[in-house]
């Protein structure tokens, strides 16, 4: 049977398509993992109710990918909360490399390229290596201080195309936090199709690598780069060869940066600590 590629329309051939809810079956020797099996955001939820009821599922799904898939599987996890979702699902697979789960924040990453490309009046695609830090949630940190647009023949730092930084300070940051609540007020539920395009497009960049100068946003286990707290799945630039990431390292951060970078680790810190708690009770 054919099927399509959402990421480039083109008809690729299916060797098969199993419907099943028995883990063994949907996780055996697979390649790659698309965690979308989370309770959804409602409006009105707070993130701590949909943490509690979000840890059974991915402890539940770590255990079965940690039996059935192969060992060099990719699991993207989108249902939130994304990070420490990811977090507990990567502990109770042990024998799978932690390397192996990332956190999708590439919706985060999609969404603040649309802002500055509508903005400039360009195409998405020529807006590049913006950086979502720290959390997918209300207290992540777009940044763009390392961005680049291609305006008039030439790529130019976004703060030199826009030259409005009450802006790209304010209501741009607060636009791409509070997406995903403005999506839940408009539709009574969370991203579908933007979700799933981000999705296609974070493991499209794992198995295709990231072109050179360029970066991308992904919640990753954090190595302390940055001064960000160990243990937790914290959002950073990477780049991405032979299906490995590597963070960008020494990219300059000033203390507007800092600060905000400093929220939402404490935010994920927080919410470590209350899933690990919620596992044991």
């Amino acid at each position: 049977m054919g099927c399509y590629d959402v990421v480039e329309v083109v008809v690729v051939e299916c060797l098969d398509v199993v419907a099943t809810d028995d883990p063994a079956v949907a996780f055996k020797d697979i390649d790659a993992a698309f965690l979308v099996g989370a309770m959804p955001r409602k409006e009105g939820m707070e993130r701590k109710d949909l943490l509690a009821a979000n840890v059974k599922i991915f402890k539940a799904q770590g255990q079965a990918l940690d039996q059935h898939a192969k060992k060099t599987v990719k699991v993207l996890v989108v249902g939130n909360p994304a990070n420490t979702n990811a977090l507990i699902c990567a502990k109770y697979a042990p024998s799978i490399p932690r390397e192996n789960f990332s956190a999708m924040t590439r919706l985060d990453q999609n969404r603040a390229q649309s802002q500055i490309a509508g903005k400039l009046g360009i195409p998405v695609s020529d807006v590049k290596n913006v950086i979502i830090w720290g959390n997918h949630s209300s207290t992540q940190f777009p940044d763009l201080r390392h961005a680049t647009a291609h305006v008039n023949g030439q790529d130019v730092p976004v703060y030199d195309a826009i030259k409005d930084d009450a802006y790209l300070k304010g209501d741009f940051i607060t636009t791409v936090q509070k997406r995903g609540a403005a999506v839940i007020a408009a539709r009574k539920l969370s991203s579908a199709m933007s979700a799933a395009k981000a999705a296609c497009d974070h493991m499209k960049s794992i198995w295709q690598g990231t072109p050179d100068g360029h970066f991308v946003s992904m919640g990753v286990f954090s190595d302390g780069s940055y001064n960000t707290p160990e243990g937790v799945m914290y959002s950073f630039p990477v780049t991405i060869q032979d299906q490995k990431w590597t963070i960008v390292k020494d990219l300059p951060i000033d203390d507007f940066a800092r600060e905000k970078m400093d929220i939402t680790a404490k935010e994920l810190c927080e919410e470590r600590d209350d899933a690990i708690s919620a596992c044991q009770d």
